[in-house]
């Protein structure tokens, strides 16, 4: 819902909302692409935002694809689905068959709510009129702000990176077009966290 929210407070319609999660699918993306548009960025900058936001996904696939053994036309169904939750699923069980039930229903459950919430947030958001009276224009980086926490306090995001990366954005403000900081402090940060995330992958064969 919040998704749905800061989309149409970016300027999305709900259609185009709806769209956004239903092919992108992945959260950080989703916002961050939401992000730049709303600052004023362009489609490419916001696009190669939410690319780098989600690269870590493709080390996911690397881990599970022998392990799902998805084959024609649920080939790119199974890429789509790969996310932190189904991945999490699907690798902590014991046998392959259950790893491939769980990686399904999980991915499948977040699929059918995310979109859901996304349209009702969208919609909801559209039928209160100018995002800016209720303040949901500042959805976008609260939402941020929401994703990064836990990983803050549980350690999976080192506050050092989180520090380089936001430096990097503040310093470019000034010298770059809208939506360039992001991309750049965005690519800072995915060097720095799929190493992490490749070395637990690792870790779970």
């Amino acid at each position: 819902m919040a998704f749905g929210a800061a989309s149409v407070a970016a300027g999305f319609t709900p259609a185009q909302s709806s769209v956004s999660s239903l092919l992108t699918f992945t959260g950080g993306s989703q916002f961050a692409i939401a992000g730049v548009i709303a600052g004023g960025g362009t489609a490419a900058a916001a696009l190669g935002s939410g690319f780098l936001l989600g690269a870590r996904n493709t080390l996911y696939a690397v881990r599970l694809q022998s392990l799902l053994d998805a084959r024609g036309w649920m080939r790119p169904i199974a890429a789509l689905l790969t996310i932190d939750e189904s991945t999490a699923m699907a690798l902590g069980q014991s046998q392959p068959r259950l790893s491939r039930l769980a990686f399904w229903w999980t991915a499948g459950a977040v699929y059918l709510f995310w979109n859901i919430a996304t349209l009702v947030g969208a919609l909801g958001a559209q039928a209160l009129g100018d995002p800016k009276r209720f303040g949901l224009d500042a959805a976008v980086p609260a939402a941020f702000l929401a994703l990064v926490a836990p990983r803050l306090r549980a350690g999976a995001l080192p506050r050092r990176v989180a520090l380089a990366g936001g430096l990097i954005a503040v310093l470019l403000i000034p010298l770059t077009p809208p939506g360039v900081p992001v991309l750049a402090a965005c690519a800072a940060l995915v060097v720095a966290t799929d190493a992490r995330v490749l070395r637990s992958l690792r870790r779970s064969r």
